[in-house]
This record gives C-alpha cells, structure tokens and sequence, in this order.
C-alpha cells in the first residue's frame, strides 16, 4: 500500500526536487516514510528558521523552488520568517507542513502544537495555502503548487497535510504537469516601447532582481541604445566592469542626477522599493516622467504608473524589445550622448558619496570578491553589506544577495548560504555575516558540517549592533541593548570540529580566505573590528 505521504514525496521527485531541508518530528513522521526510499537528499537544519532560509539560498542559485518539511505549528510559525523573506524577494519556496487531524481542525482541544488557524495564518504570508482533506486531491494540489512557482511572480507557497490524511492509502502519483509561462506579450506595447527608445537621447536602463537572469539581453540593449544601466542590489553582478553599468543604488545623488537628467528610464524586473530607490527617506526619489517597464507581476505594474508597461519575464520581453527597436533605431538617427561617460560620471560620483566609514568595508567585500573569484557572497544584516549594497561590482550575475533589503531579516546569511552551497557545489561560498546577526542562526555551522558544505563564514565583529547604535546617537537617542557580547568564533567553530582563523588586519583577509578555500570544508574567519 502506498500512502499519501509517500506519495507527496513521489510527487517531489517527479517535479525534479533533489534536497528537501526539514528537522523532523511527531507531525512529520509519514512524510519521511516517503523520503527514506526516495532519491531526495535531506538537509538537516537546527532550527525550521534555518530549513527555510537554506531552501531561499538554494532557490536564489539553483533557479529551482527551495523545499523544506516542517512540523504542525511551532515549526510552521518558525518558518514563517524565512517565507516573508522569499515573498519580499520573489524566490519560489516550497513548505510542507503537517497539521492536526480533520475533526480536531479549529475546535480549540488543546491537542499538541495546535494552532487556532494554521491555514488562515499561512494565507498571509504564502502566495497560496492548500490542505490536502482526501488523497485525491494530492496530485492536484503538488501540481497547483509547481504551477504557482513556475509562472508569474514567484514567492512562497505552503501546503499542509493533516495527520490522518498522511497515513491514508494513495493510488500511485500520475505524471507532473510541464508548466509553461504561456503569457502572450501584447504587440503593442513592444513596438510603443521601440518607438520611445528610439527617439530618446539620454536612455536609461534600471535593472532589479527580476533581470538577474537576464544579462545577455540587457547588455544587448544597453549597447544599442548607449544607455548606463543601474543595478539594484538584487541585480549585482550583471554587466560586471562593463562601460555602462552602474552598480551603485539610486539612493545616491549622484544617480538620481542620472535619472533626473535621462530623457527615457527602462525599468526591468524592479519594484521601486523604498530599500532600493529611497534607503534615506528623504524623499528625494520621484519616478521619471517618461518610463518604460518590464515586470512579471501584473501587480506591481499595477502600483507604479508607467508611460509603456509590458507584463512579461525580463529575458523574453528584452528579446522581443529589443528585436523590434533594431529597426526604429536604424530609421531614427537621434544623436544620442555618450553612455559610457555618463555611466562614468555617476559611478565615480557614487563612489564619493559613501558614508565615513564604508570604504573600509567595501574593501573588505572586494577583497573577498578578488581572493575568490565567482563566488557567490551571501550576505547578513551588517556593515559591509550595507556599505556594498549602496556600491559594489560583482563579478557573477546572481552571486551576490543579502537580507539587508526588503523584509530584511537578521539570520539570514549563514543558512542561505548553506542552500546556495548545495546548489553550486563547484563555487566558492562565502557567507557574510556580522557578530550580531550571526549568533541569530550560529547553530548552522553544525548543518554546514554535516550537509559537507565549504561555506566560508566571514565575521564581521565589531561587538555588537553597531549599526543600530549609530542610528541612536544619531537620533539622539542613549544606545541600549545594542551591545550583546559576541562568543569567541573561532572557539565555536573548534567546539564542531571546524578550522577558524582570526584577522586582526584586512591586510590578512585575502590569504586567510585562501586557505579557507583550499580546506575544502565550513570554515570561519573571524574579523576584528578596532
């Protein structure tokens, strides 16, 4: 006899799942009858938070929905995080989560890890939220929820099943559905698009998260139009040291006075975000007056008028503009100003308009950049990746995200890191942290260890909070309880039988970092921070 459960788990091999990260317990135990005998590998976080974040990491790298199986409640409610991260940075996840029995579902009984609405609380945060009542209807729920993570805006989708309903007998899964963006492109607002650029002098390009995957298109059209292209944080790493690229955030003057002076903006896969476009909150940004965008996400289009929206994938609607402009360009002979010199003037602009302070950790973020070459760095909450996310060239389109934008969530770094390691397991991963918010999830070192992943974990430890003090002394407000003292690194690192070195000079980092590499195994660097 073949149960629901593990059916679920046919199901998952059959939509191409290799890893499922997940701790198990009592409310899980008939899913992982299933996994025992399949070909999925299972990760094993210490905390659900951890199982969420890695399936993040690894949906950011692979390009595939990260997985993760978690108990009734508690270990739900833990996820819960992970899955506001990805919904804030369109990352398709996939949770899976036990709930009690049918009959006891909302009366209140007291059984273990009982929610008063598990659904109704996941309908909030996940793009959707199914429970499985009668085996018939598995099938149809995996293939719901591969669809919902396949075409359109992708972001977290959670299916739970009741305990009575996992032990039930399941006639054998049937084929997956191959699902398909099968979203037609309006003619018109392709050949609209064409006719503005072409007729434009200052063209301007902004490129988000959603053309990451994007970059032999973009550079396609930046150079027939001469136009700069200004990279959002989630867009680092494409165009890297091109002539047009701009890998500085729209916060800095000096690239709103590239905005301000363009006479067309092509918006591609970006939302306007205020952590993006107004970090500052001040104000100052203002959507251009001519505005071309690309997005995915109907919604979005929705909520920030433009002069031409296309609703499509970044890569296809690029081709397709671009195909069409070929000839409106070649018709039109406007002069258009140089874009590298402007893309020149706003970079060098930009990079003079850090805050004190940040050069210094921005070296330390091209330093690790230079030492390894195409690593994926993985970024926390702390200040290097604050000061990289106002400016930094990466040198891998996708290698470089943090949660220091969007929903922003502490903990974030060591476990993403963990999952963009599975996925990429011939690159170096680099997971940078601070002190702070590595101790949100430093129990990962021991999933690091296990799952074999040579993650290097960069430390960053200036004591503390320190960002969040600085923002106190600035508000003149007294700091406090932003000093939590920070364990010795390199001694947690021995206590699971992982090598750690400690930097007191960024001078140290590079070879520090090579050595890491070449152990071939997690390994923490810790850096200190006079």
């Amino acid at each position: 006899m073949t149960t629901v459960g593990e059916s679920l788990v046919r199901l998952l091999e059959a939509n191409g799942v290799e890893i499922v990260f997940g701790i198990p317990g009592v409310h899980t135990v008939e899913l992982y009858r299933g996994l025992a005998g399949s070909s999925i590998r299972h990760i094993t976080p210490r905390h659900e938070q951890g199982a969420g974040f890695m399936a993040d990491g690894y949906a950011r790298v692979s390009g595939k929905p990260g997985v993760a199986f978690v108990i009734t409640g508690p270990g739900l409610t833990n996820t819960i995080t992970a899955m506001a991260q990805a919904r804030a940075d369109s990352v398709p996840m996939l949770v899976i989560s036990g709930v009690n029995a049918l009959a006891s579902l909302g009366k209140g009984l007291g059984f273990l890890h009982e929610l008063p609405d598990q659904r109704g609380m996941m309908q909030k945060v996940a793009l959707t939220s199914t429970r499985i009542e009668r085996p018939e209807q598995l099938a149809p729920a995996i293939d719901e929820a591969f669809a919902r993570l396949a075409v359109g805006r992708p972001g977290p989708v959670h299916i739970e099943v009741p305990l009575d309903v996992m032990r039930l007998p399941s006639a054998a899964p049937q084929e997956p559905r191959a699902w398909t963006d099968d979203l037609r492109m309006m003619e018109q607002p392709i050949l609209d698009a064409a006719r503005l650029a072409a007729a434009a002098e200052r063209p301007l390009i902004l490129a988000g998260g959603g053309a990451r995957r994007a970059e032999a298109e973009l550079g396609e059209l930046a150079e027939l139009l001469h136009a700069p292209v200004v990279t959002t944080i989630n867009a680092r790493g494409l165009l890297h040291r091109h002539p047009l690229g701009v890998p500085a955030s729209p916060s800095l003057p000096a690239v709103r006075k590239l905005m301000a002076d363009s006479d067309l903006v092509i918006a591609v896969g970006t939302e306007f975000g205020p952590t993006d476009y107004d970090i500052y909150a001040n104000g100052g940004f203002v959507l251009p007056p001519k505005l071309v965008r690309i997005d995915i996400d109907d919604g979005q289009l929705r909520r920030r008028p433009a002069t031409v929206a296309i609703e499509a994938d970044a890569a296809r609607a690029l081709r397709r503009v671009v195909q069409s402009m070929r000839e409106s360009v070649r018709r039109n002979s406007v002069k258009r100003a140089d874009g590298a010199a402007r893309a020149d003037e706003a970079r060098r602009g930009a990079r003079a308009e850090l805050e004190p302070g940040m050069d210094v950790q921005l070296e330390a973020v091209e330093m690790i950049r230079d030492a390894l070459p195409g690593a994926i760095i993985v970024g926390d909450s702390t200040q290097p990746v604050y000061a990289a996310n106002m400016f930094y060239d990466h040198d891998r389109p996708g290698g470089w995200f943090n949660a220091a934008t969007g929903y922003g969530a502490l903990g974030y770094g060591a476990p993403a890191a963990i999952g963009a390691a599975l996925a990429a397991p011939d690159a170096p991963v680099v997971c940078l942290t601070g002190d702070g918010g590595f101790q949100f999830t430093l129990p990962e070192l021991g999933a690091a260890r296990d799952a074999r992943t040579p993650v290097i974990f960069v430390v960053w430890n200036n004591r503390g909070y320190r960002e969040i003090e600085l923002s106190m002394r600035s508000a003149s407000v007294e700091p406090v309880g932003v000093s939590p003292a920070p364990p010795d690194f390199c001694a947690v690192a021995a206590a699971y039988g992982l090598p750690a070195e400690r930097v007191k000079s960024l001078a140290d980092l590079p070879a520090a970092l090579r050595s890491a590499r070449e152990a071939n195994q997690p390994f923490v660097i810790e850096i200190e921070v006079p």
